[in-house]
């Protein structure tokens, strides 16, 4: 299956969750968003939002600074 990850073509062997992705692709920050086809889907759906052929996904991480 094709998807867009943060703008770069990536393959998956499988419909994954959101949650599955994020541990596949070592997301592991407590500050987060992730935005599937222009929608930000809540923390509480990511371990049921499944993930289909030709989504664009956009994971954004907080970094602090100062």
């Amino acid at each position: 299956m094709k998807i867009l990850l943060n703008n770069e073509t990536t393959l998956l062997n499988d419909e994954l969750t959101i949650s599955i992705l994020l541990d596949q692709i070592n997301i592991r920050q407590k500050y987060f968003a992730v935005e599937v086809n222009e929608q930000i889907i809540p923390k509480s759906k990511h371990k049921s939002f499944l993930i289909k052929e030709g989504d664009r996904i956009e994971i954004i991480t907080a970094i602090g600074g100062g």
